[in-house]
């Protein structure tokens, strides 16, 4: 086959080059000066994922298991790593050495643009779809907060339809290939709320796409493209075996699993799931960033109403400066958001061309994501509609934060635009461009002209001044009015070229530049107010995780405990399990009785001994839950003398000398709250029988993330208490090398009945679902490879043979 240069791979090469222009301009300080984003959930998660890490350089083996969050949970969705496991090699090429995590948004553009151009989309405008959907301020925005894997989920999506696209249009193998390939990564980084959302884009295509190619093909091939998608599935669901089979172990376990109380329902409580929830109006986002007044949190300008007013009231500068540089500018119907949910005014101007210049197939497609994610993302503010599927769709009632439904939306605008633009073009109609401009243009001049019709009240006001409220609405109506005015400009511009463009006056190469540059100044100019060069720091963790006078006083004593730290309560920053074994942490998917432990038992307890603490009452002794899980240490404060030692702790093991028999999780949890849990422990006669009471002691002589050591010496024969957390999946206890089992004892601990004698303990976490899938899981990548590879080969040879 004679390649044409200029024709077949300079568009191409110039279109991944821009690209990976873009990527390193935004992010220069991260890609060229060995800066990070300060993203503050994922300093969470470090201090979370600390301990496996050093326990992973310090041996090369994984720590599966570990205690520094809640008391101990498996690592699976901390940190986890597969020997063999060619992913990140994998990334690393395909995002040509970008650093993560804005590796994803080049990827994304790629994906973008290659699926483009197998819907027929000239170059030019591919491009202009790309750039939109990978900077949208949805992407930009999870960036700053460190929502990282969900960024990575959502810049796959166009590599997977584009391999389920390629399947439909005959090229079978590489079809096959291309969609494994991006559902082994999607997978890999394991979110699987957008996985999810990923699977309803795949099947609105699949049945607008079956349902054409049966009128015109018949069934064959429809039934060959199944079998090949098919194929795909089978290979990346193969190629992420360990990772599934880790998270399908968890996950009856997790706050996502079944219910252990009967005052509780499986999975997410209805009212926590549906928390963020995007407003019907906020949807309006879309066209005018600062509708609902950006961010919770947002700088206004010099002049404003607010600093007007807070300068009429005497206030010194620096209380104004403070207001003003945050101001509570979001009136919207979510509790707090980080900022508007924006892709380009000009994306969804093209996208509603195509409501009469597109294939209707592109048209149905598109528009059905669309619509549906729109209604999604409003969550309970369409109740009839979302609780119904949250009540009947198989693993709805697992996720939260609805609103993150928007990524569909935000794939499939850009993509309709495109689309739309092409079709335009080639047509030369004019009549679907004064369409759109007569809808979009008469709305935002509507918004405009009109922002006065809104009363702008905001959640935030309640805690505002009267004189302040009225200023701070002012701004928000300011903002409206500014924002729509904006967008009505960049719509005004983009009808200008495309009117041009429509009579031959500008070649389609000048369209696509001249839309490009409008679309990356409108992008960049919103993005900028929420992740700029502010944002990067040469080592945000050694500031976040600074050692203190505290953690210098807890660190001289080198036995096994955990702490509690007031500082952050029990489910907040994670700092304390940087550096030691903690009661809380940071993670998206708690145990489930460890979850029940928190509502029932230790918050009340937290609560009543703080409330007594500031009155110079340290109670230790009412915190009875807290002794049992070994909380050796309360830290009030960073100085030394804020940390308090626990002489009431229950240390690592126990032997009660009383067994209170209980027939089900909710008499157990509420005797948790009578019982002294050093000389008494609980037992669910109903699943473990009756346990005797010994007599004794246990010492704790060693310690790893994945085995823990003991002896004990029994005067008398019965149940041992160890403050660890039960888990039924892959824990073995051994005594003196025989294997016993494990008991669940005061809800969530684990227990030994333990013979008269001297005996070596031995708890070991082997899980099946981890060991017998490395190798699989290493085999099924490579075949990937192969299919991927063989897939190119053959095409490469079918466009050799055609001439």
């Amino acid at each position: 086959m004679q390649l044409n240069f200029k024709k077949d791979l300079l568009p191409h090469i110039l279109g991944i080059a821009i690209f990976y222009a873009i990527v390193v301009a935004y992010f220069a300080p991260l890609v060229l000066q060995d800066q990070v984003i300060f993203q503050g959930d994922i300093l969470k998660w470090e201090g979370s994922a600390k301990e496996a890490i050093d326990f992973r350089e310090a041996t090369g083996e994984e720590a599966l298991w570990t205690n520094s969050v809640f008391g101990g949970m498996p690592a699976y969705f901390v940190s986890l790593e597969f020997a063999g496991d060619i992913t990140n090699t994998l990334v690393s090429i395909l995002t040509l050495g970008l650093p993560h995590p804005v590796n994803s948004l080049f990827l994304g553009m790629v994906g973008m643009y290659v699926l483009l151009l197998t819907f027929r989309v000239r170059p030019a405008f591919a491009i202009v779809a790309s750039l939109a959907f990978a900077f949208s301020s949805y992407n930009l925005l999870s960036l700053a907060a460190g929502h990282n894997a969900k960024i990575w989920a959502v810049s796959l999506i166009p590599v997977i339809l584009l391999g389920i696209h390629l399947t439909f249009i005959k090229k079978w193998i590489l079809g096959a290939g291309v969609l494994a390939l991006g559902t082994l990564l999607q997978l890999k980084f394991n979110h699987v709320q957008i996985t999810y959302y990923t699977v309803i884009i795949a099947v609105i295509y699949s049945i607008v796409r079956i349902t054409k190619d049966w009128k015109t093909e018949g069934m064959a091939p429809i039934g060959k493209a199944i079998g090949f998608l098919a194929l795909a599935a089978v290979l990346a669901v193969g190629a992420n075996i360990g990772r599934l089979a880790t998270a399908l172990e968890y996950a009856p376990y997790s706050t996502r699993g079944q219910a252990t109380l009967e005052s509780k329902s499986a999975g997410l409580d209805r009212e926590y799931a549906f928390s963020w929830s995007n407003g019907k109006l906020e949807t309006l986002t879309l066209l005018v960033p600062n509708f609902y007044g950006g961010g919770s949190s947002t700088p206004l300008g010099a002049g404003s109403a607010s600093e007007r007013a807070l300068r009429s009231q005497g206030l010194d500068p620096a209380q104004i400066n403070g207001f003003i540089a945050g101001a509570p500018t979001y009136w919207g119907d979510q509790p707090f958001t980080g900022g508007p949910i924006y892709g380009g005014v000009i994306l969804v101007f093209l996208a509603i061309i195509g409501i009469w210049a597109a294939p209707k197939e592109s048209l149905y497609t598109f528009g059905a994501i669309i619509i549906l994610s729109l209604l999604l993302s409003w969550g309970k503010n369409l109740s009839w509609f979302n609780y119904l599927l949250f009540d009947i769709l198989p693993g709805y009632n697992k996720f939260r934060a609805v609103s993150m439904a928007l990524g569909m939306t935000l794939f499939a605008i850009p993509a309709l635009a495109a689309i739309s633009l092409e079709r335009l073009y080639q047509s030369k109609d004019f009549k679907p461009l004064y369409a759109s401009t007569a809808i979009v243009g008469g709305l935002l001049l509507i918004l405009a002209v009109g922002a006065g019709l809104f009363r702008f009240e905001g959640a935030a006001d309640q805690s505002l001044p009267d004189w302040l409220i009225d200023a701070i609405r002012q701004d928000r109506k300011s903002m409206l009015s500014a924002s729509a005015w904006r967008s009505l400009g960049f719509v005004a511009a983009a009808f200008a070229l495309l009117y041009f463009a429509l009579k031959e006056k500008i070649s389609d190469l000048l369209l696509g530049l001249g839309l490009f540059a409008l679309v990356c100044i409108d992008l960049w100019s919103v993005n900028r107010h929420y992740l700029n060069e502010e944002s990067f720091s040469a080592n945000p963790s050694q500031q976040y995780f600074a050692e203190t006078p505290a953690d210098q006083e807890i660190l001289k004593d080198d036995s096994y405990f955990r702490v509690l730290d007031l500082t952050e309560g029990l489910t907040a920053t994670g700092k304390s399990a940087y550096r030691f074994h903690s009661l809380g942490g940071y993670h998206g998917a708690k145990m489930r009785r460890y979850q029940d432990l928190l509502d029932h038992r230790l918050n009340p307890e937290l609560n009543a001994f703080v409330t007594k603490a500031q009155e110079g009452n340290f109670d230790f002794e009412g915190i009875q839950t807290f002794n049992m899980m070994n909380t050796k240490y309360v830290i009030a404060g960073n100085a030394a003398n804020a940390v308090f030692e626990n002489p009431a702790a229950n240390g690592p093991a126990w032997i009660p000398n009383q067994i209170v028999s209980v027939q089900s999780n909710q008499e157990e949890i509420d005797e948790l709250g009578k019982i002294n849990t050093k000389t008494q422990a609980t037992i669910n006669t109903e699943e473990f029988g009756e346990v005797p009471a010994g007599a004794g002691q246990i010492t704790h002589t060693s310690y790893a993330p994945n085995e823990l050591h003991y002896t004990a010496d029994m005067a008398q024969e019965g149940l041992a208490v160890f403050s660890e957390i039960y888990y039924p999946e892959g824990w073995k206890a051994t005594i003196d090398g025989e294997e016993a089992a494990i008991l669940r004892t005061d809800y969530l601990l684990r227990g030994l009945l333990i013979p008269a004698g001297t005996h070596e303990i031995v708890f070991k976490f082997e899980p099946k679902s981890y060991y017998a899938t490395k190798t699989p899981m290493i085999i099924f990548q490579y075949l990937i490879l192969l299919c991927l590879i063989g897939g190119i080969f053959l095409t490469i040879k079918e466009k050799n043979a055609k001439g």
